[in-house]
C-alpha cells in the first residue's frame, strides 16, 4: 500500500476537531512561542490538522509546512482522538525499565563493600574491571559492564580517600 494511501486513511480515521477554547489556547501557546519545542510542534500540528478550520491539512501538507516527520503528525492525530487534547499536546515520558538495572539493593552494598576492602594481592587499588570480575566470581551477577559498575559507584556517597 503506498504511503499516501496510508496517511489519507489515518487522516480520515483520526480526524482532529478542535473546540473554540482549544483552538484559542493553541494559538496563544504558539504566538507566545515559549515552551518545549515538542509541545509547540504538536500545537502547530493540531492547528493545521483541525478539520473545522478550513477543512484541515493533509498529513503531507503538515509535514511540508512544519518540517516534522510524518509519523509525528499521525501520532499527534491519534493521541488527540484516542486520549484527548492534553495527551496530544504533551510528551509521553518513557516508562521505567527495571529489567535494565543490574545493580540494586544487596548487590550495590556488596559492590561498595568490595571496593572499600583491600585490593587483590599484587594490586595497589581496585579497578572497574577487577570489581566487575569480582561481582561475577561472587555470583551476584551473571555479567556486568564496566560502565554499570562505574555508575553504581558514582551514585554512592562513599569516597576512596576517606
Amino acid at each position: 500500500m503506498p504511503l499516501a494511501q496510508v496517511t489519507e486513511d489515518a487522516m480520515e480515521k483520526y480526524r482532529v476537531v478542535l473546540t473554540a477554547d482549544e483552538r484559542a489556547g493553541l494559538e496563544r501557546l504558539v504566538s507566545v512561542g515559549k515552551g518545549a519545542a515538542r509541545r509547540l510542534n504538536h500545537a502547530r500540528v493540531l492547528l493545521l490538522a483541525d478539520a473545522v478550520q478550513g477543512g484541515g491539512y493533509s498529513d503531507e501538507e503538515i509535514v511540508a509546512e512544519l518540517g516534522v516527520g510524518i509519523c509525528t503528525v499521525g501520532r499527534v492525530r491519534k493521541r488527540f482522538v484516542t486520549e484527548g487534547f492534553m495527551a496530544a499536546l504533551d510528551h509521553r515520558p518513557q516508562p521505567p525499565r527495571p529489567d535494565k538495572i543490574k545493580i540494586k539493593g544487596n548487590v550495590d552494598q556488596k559492590l561498595v563493600q568490595v571496593a572499600c576492602s583491600d585490593p587483590p594481592e599484587g594490586r595497589c587499588h581496585w579497578t572497574l574491571q577487577l570489581l566487575a570480575d569480582e561481582l561475577v566470581v561472587l555470583g551476584l551477577v551473571e555479567a556486568i559492564s564496566l560502565e554499570t559498575v562505574r555508575k553504581a559507584l558514582k551514585k554512592t556517597t562513599s569516597s576512596r580517600g576517606s
